[in-house]
């Protein structure tokens, strides 16, 4: 009698090496997306329920140091820009933009005389602005 052996190949694929890529693809998408700051200014922005959907292209902080000393910076630059060179600035980054919008981050401690300052610029210029804020 004549015994034959069968020798199936198996069919069966081990998952543990695609289960570990998605793992290490989780881990690399959270701590990236945790590194995206849109403003490295640390401002205490005023509460407020409005939303808005409209994208700035450029983005205007200002910071109080106290003794009516304020700081305008430009896209979130570390350096101070002079409120003299401010809508220069402006004009020179929006000039080439379809629909110039920029935002006004400013501490909660600005007074609102600073804020219009930065607002007066963009009505001269046709720009839109938006003031940011944080979420109640």
């Amino acid at each position: 009698m004549a015994i034959k052996r069968t020798t199936k190949a198996d069919a069966n694929i081990s998952m543990s090496s695609m289960t570990d890529i998605v793992f290490l693809l989780l881990i690399f998408f959270l701590v990236t997306s945790t590194l995206i700051n849109p403003n490295a200014l640390k401002l205490l922005l005023p509460k407020s329920t409005g939303q808005v959907s409209a994208k700035p292209a450029v983005t205007v902080s200002i910071k109080d140091w106290g003794n009516d000393r304020f700081t305008y910076h430009i896209n979130g630059s570390e350096s101070p820009t002079p409120m003299s060179m401010v809508e220069d600035e402006l004009v020179g980054i929006l000039q080439t933009e379809e629909d110039p919008t920029f935002s006004i981050y400013s501490d909660e401690s600005v007074p609102i005389k600073e804020i219009v300052q930065v607002m007066n610029i963009a009505k001269r210029n046709h720009y839109k602005v938006i003031l940011a804020t944080q979420p109640e």
